[in-house]
């Protein structure tokens, strides 16, 4: 039996019949006690929040819940819904667009930060390593969309340093995402605010969370936003919908016909 019940192994949850409990804690006790943030931190982490950090990272996924249907992830899952297939399937479709290019730039700031806060070179040279290795884009700074800046980093931002005056986290990343976007601006000789990837990257960091977890975190956020998408959808009906009205058609670069 040793053989079959270590096929798995996991320290969050332990149950029998009657008996269920999350990292020793017993769910009936968790239940109406524990916010839905501070369960998903014990979830992915032993350490319990104290209240500041669990406020810290709420705030961090309520800023990222959506970004309109130009997202892809949200124009796949409202696509997904004329389809005719139910809520789960399409916020899977919306969820699986979510990758290194959109979604990932959280993960990619937080990678960015530890390197700036553990380099001894100056930062300056930090970026160019980084833009050697990944390209001319810092994960994290300017937006397509928001110009001349994202309303939610500034605001993100502000609780942390609140947050470090109390205690709650040290601060030094705020300080290092600070360094880096006056850094991008004395280079280019204009403003390239950190966006809302950089600056819930900030959160993540100060509060201890690995780099994929950020990516975690984001998807974990950003479902909320492709639920209430599709299921918006679904009330407003249409079937197979595409990214355009049927009016307009795509440009056809091919061979000529005959």
């Amino acid at each position: 039996m040793s053989d079959v019940s270590d096929w798995w192994r996991t320290a969050i949850i332990d149950m029998e019949p009657g008996r269920i409990t999350f990292r020793g804690r017993p769910v009936q006790e968790l239940i109406g006690n524990v916010s839905f943030v501070e369960m998903i931190w014990l979830m992915v982490r032993p350490d319990p929040p104290a209240a500041g950090q669990a406020a810290l990272l709420e705030a961090a996924l309520v800023a990222a819940v959506d970004h309109g249907p130009q997202a892809p992830s949200i124009a796949a899952a409202r696509m997904a819904a004329t389809c005719g297939i139910g809520l789960n399937n399409a916020m899977a479709t919306g969820l699986n667009m979510l990758g290194d290019v959109h979604g990932g730039a959280g993960q990619q700031a937080v990678e960015l930060y530890h390197r700036a806060d553990t380099a001894e070179t100056p930062l300056g040279e930090v970026l160019e390593d980084w833009i050697a290795e990944h390209g001319p884009i810092l994960p994290g700074f300017g937006h397509r969309f928001h110009m001349p800046a994202d309303p939610r980093a500034p605001r993100l931002l502000d609780l942390v340093d609140r947050a470090a005056a109390q205690g709650v986290c040290d601060g030094r990343f705020a300080r290092i995402g600070r360094d880096i976007e006056a850094e991008i601006a004395r280079r280019k000789a204009r403003p390239v605010p950190m966006n809302i990837d950089g600056a819930t990257a900030v959160i993540f960091a100060e509060l201890g969370f690995a780099p994929p977890l950020a990516r975690g975190l984001f998807c974990l956020s950003r479902s909320v936003g492709i639920l209430a998408h599709a299921w918006e959808q679904t009330q407003q009906g249409g079937r197979n919908k595409g990214p355009t009205p049927p009016g307009y058609r795509w440009t056809y670069d091919g061979p000529p016909e005959g």
